[in-house]
């Protein structure tokens, strides 16, 4: 990013649970032109564990200068959405280490209901705010 240029966000969707990340991803987009930022791409994913992948893709385009994370892990029946979270926020963190550029989470969960993570969709808007603080934060320092 130079200054004065107009921040530009990735976003990294889950299509599990679509009525749910679809109202965050149209919050998280709202809320960037808000604050002055542009979406300038957009991938989904199958679901939350397959994120990863779908962030080191946006982390290596130049023409990105940070990625948003957006779903949801509603708890089961077992363990299975305490596994996935933990993983993804490692592998999410240490992918921003690596590249150098902030990747925010707007994952909500585990352990919560599906009414619960209705409830959590202006999460998005607290990962759009993060990426944007963090880049012009970064900014500052270099």
């Amino acid at each position: 990013m130079v200054k004065g240029e107009e921040i530009k966000l990735g976003f990294v969707v889950s299509e599990f649970h679509r009525d749910i990340t679809y109202q965050m991803e149209i919050l998280g987009k709202e809320h960037a032109d808000f604050l002055g930022a542009i979406v300038s791409r957009v991938l989904y994913t199958p679901g939350t564990f397959d994120m990863p992948l779908a962030v080191k893709e946006m982390l290596s385009d130049k023409g990105i200068d940070a990625v948003v994370t957006l779903g949801c892990v509603i708890e089961g029946a077992t363990k299975h959405d305490e596994v996935i979270a933990a993983q993804l926020t490692r592998k999410i963190m240490d992918l921003s280490l690596d590249y150098n550029k902030p990747v925010s989470l707007g994952v909500s969960g585990p352990g919560m209901t599906r009414l619960e993570a209705q409830e959590r969709v202006d999460y998005a808007k607290r990962a759009v705010e993060s990426a944007v603080k963090m880049v012009k934060r970064m900014h500052e320092i270099k």
